[in-house]
């Protein structure tokens, strides 16, 4: 990309080290006009320093954007990715993954708005978030220009940026001159720490690691009891108080932290090629997902709940891979969606030092039959000798292979 052909860049920035170099070197080697983005996806920090430290560095205050997204990034971000009980290589709740499109598609809108020709990021050229940042990008703006300063410029080390800091009077925060012991992404639905001390993927995580839980073994002795309502397949109260998803997910969240739910250490397959090694907490997802899938087992037809999770790792991989704006999630969430207009109803659970344990589940919706699954006397509503039949219908070309010669059956 040519330096001239940047005029103005909408720059996603958290008001940290590396977007506040990132902020200064826009402006150095492309003299364009920057735009701040910062979103308020529940991280848990406060964006008043990002405001005072882009207006520091020189960013106009019209240009400088500060969005609390928490509702918008739970209710249609989080929730359809939970309609799916989405888990990436059937563990990873993809709290980064489904952050980045709406992240992505609020700058798009910003550049729309201001003018601008360009949007920069601030993930490095080793990880998944520069792919989920760019598909979405490009699926939302074809004509946009991105720029990646990780990889562009020489800035290749911590030392190199605070050097770059100082020459530019970019302030420092005290605990960012020396080299942070691990990197952490946090939102409202979880918090991912990687990086440095967590490498090697035998040394055990310290404590220090973990941001939004308790460890397991610290938890309080006694259970905590509640119900989640769900309707059409989201969660929209708990113990009878109907709530906004994002209040409801940070109530999941503070009874999750008490109770050592959500922790998750895990060994992944990062779409860019390589391994690697992160420490997840998802207390409030965690919760979610259980109380989902026991709200789906009772209301969901028997092919149609095997269809979805059939679906679910293909569905999973492709927002774990930044195709959340993609033709294929839509036609998947088109079908997934469908499969949830029964999906009302209560879910009961019991939270007790890390696990989360369904103890009732009830809905007007309900497929499970007493009349026909009792052991007492069902009245005539099944009739067991049709059970013969249906089994050697089924048998039959089992039947056929063992008289072939072939021991279980034909092949």
């Amino acid at each position: 990309m040519r330096v001239k052909d940047v005029k103005k860049v909408v720059l996603a920035y958290s008001g940290g080290l590396d977007t506040s170099v990132i902020l200064k070197w826009l402006q150095t080697a492309y003299r364009a006009e920057v735009v701040t983005f910062t979103a308020d996806l529940g991280q848990g920090e406060e964006l008043g320093p990002a405001r005072d430290k882009a207006l520091l560095l020189g960013i106009k205050p019209e240009n400088i954007f500060m969005d609390d997204l928490r509702e918008t990034f739970v209710k249609d971000f989080v929730f359809p990715m939970f309609r799916a009980n989405a888990l990436y290589e059937g563990m990873y709740l993809l709290g980064t993954s489904i952050a980045r499109p709406l992240i992505a598609q609020r700058q798009i809108e910003i550049a729309e708005q201001v003018g601008a020709d360009a949007v920069a990021h601030g993930a490095t050229g080793k990880g998944n978030d520069q792919v989920r940042f760019e598909l979405s990008y490009y699926a939302l703006k074809p004509d946009v220009k991105v720029i990646a300063p990780w990889r562009e410029w020489d800035l290749t080390s911590r030392t190199r940026l605070i050097q770059f800091a100082e020459e530019h009077q970019i302030p420092i925060a005290k605990d960012k001159r020396g080299e942070a012991p691990f990197s952490v992404d946090a939102n409202l639905l979880h918090s991912s720490s990687e990086g440095k001390i967590l490498e090697e993927p035998w040394d055990a995580p310290d404590e220090m690691v973990w941001q939004r839980t308790i460890s397991p073994m610290d938890a309080k002795d006694s259970v905590t009891e509640i119900t989640i309502e769900f309707e059409r397949g989201d969660a929209v109260g708990i113990n009878g108080e109907r709530l906004s998803p994002a209040t409801l997910l940070t109530r999941l969240n503070a009874l999750g932290k008490e109770n050592g739910i959500g922790r998750l250490d895990l060994v992944e397959n990062r779409f860019v090629g390589m391994k690697s090694r992160g420490c997840y907490e998802t207390p409030g997802g965690t919760i979610l997902y259980v109380a989902h899938r026991a709200m789906e087992s009772i209301t969901l037809d028997r092919e149609a709940a095997h269809l979805k999770d059939s679906l679910m790792p293909r569905y999973a991989e492709i927002i774990y891979n930044g195709f959340w704006f993609a033709p294929e999630r839509r036609m998947m969430q088109a079908l997934i969606d469908e499969s949830q207009k029964s999906v009302t109803g209560t879910v009961r659970l019991k939270l007790y030092k890390g696990n989360t344990i369904v103890t009732g589940r009830q809905s007007p919706n309900s497929l499970y039959s007493m009349k026909h699954v009792t052991f007492e006397d069902d009245q005539g509503a099944y009739d067991q000798f049709d059970a013969q039949g249906f089994i050697k219908l089924n048998a039959l070309r089992l039947r056929l292979g063992a008289m072939a010669g072939r021991r279980g059956g034909a092949l």
